[in-house]
């Protein structure tokens, strides 16, 4: 078997119920997976959302606060106790991780990014699982206005952490499939694409446009994310966070949501 190093990135709506709760069960079987897969060999890293929203539910806030200094204030609140969670979970598994929070600057200053893939590095060698995150606590443009210099996104993140890493296989676990031929929430005779190998204006076109309710936050970002993985010779999947099991099939290169593959 050919062991290999994975990041997988998990949304918010995987983390969180609908009502505001933490979905410890989703929680459990993702720290479970991962650490199977560890165990066979692997190297894992996690780029982790959810800081603001489980903050918020640690904070008894009834919605996602809208003001900045609230957001970034439930960001802190919300870190610590992801961390917890984490901690507790893949503890139960035998793994030990590590908390990396990273601004714009720490991954495009070439000196601090070097710095950073060499922490990641040593973690692996240690045989921790880094838990990655925007650090929303300082960095207020992402929350604030959805632009970003560099990061903007969890889905471009996991993609700069893949090339930072030298990552074989990114997965990005989200609440839809994969892509689409169209909208699926919309449209229901809308068709899985199982394969991308280059990212064309036609395969732009399918994720609608930054300002629509489809783009931001949704597909538009993965390909931003399919797109610099790509660049980085390391294939990408969109795969449905309900089916964690899955993860295996992925590794081991068999047909699951869409794959952006780059080699």
């Amino acid at each position: 078997m050919e062991k290999k190093r994975l990041v997988i990135k998990v949304g918010t709506s995987t983390l969180l119920r609908e009502g505001g709760g933490v979905n410890l069960r989703e929680m459990d079987a993702l720290a479970r997976v991962l650490s199977d897969l560890k165990n066979m060999g692997h190297q894992v890293i996690l780029v982790s959302s959810g800081a603001i929203g489980v903050g918020a539910v640690k904070l008894g806030m009834r919605e996602r606060p809208g003001e900045l200094r609230f957001k970034q204030a439930a960001a802190a609140v919300g870190q610590c106790e992801l961390m917890h969670l984490y901690d507790k979970f893949f503890g139960e598994y035998g793994q030990s991780v590590a908390q990396i929070l990273l601004t714009d600057e720490d991954v495009d200053h070439p000196a601090r990014a070097e710095h950073l893939s060499g922490t990641f590095e040593a973690l692996l060698e240690l045989g921790c699982i880094p838990v990655v995150n925007e650090n929303d606590s300082v960095s207020a443009a992402e929350i604030e206005t959805g632009q970003k210099k560099v990061l903007g996104d969890n889905d471009t993140l996991s993609a700069i952490v893949a090339g930072l890493c030298g990552a074989d296989l990114l997965v990005l676990l989200s609440d839809i499939d994969g892509l689409y031929d169209a909208d699926p929430r919309k449209d229901p005779g809308a068709r899985l694409i199982p394969r991308v190998t280059a990212i064309t204006p036609e395969v732009e076109a399918l994720a609608g446009g930054g300002g629509t309710r489809w783009g931001t936050g949704g597909m538009y970002t993965k390909l931003t994310a399919a797109r610099r993985a790509m660049a980085h010779n390391i294939d990408m999947v969109i795969a449905n966070s309900n089916r964690l099991d899955a993860l295996y099939d992925i590794v081991e290169g068999k047909p699951v949501g869409t794959c952006f593959s780059a080699k």
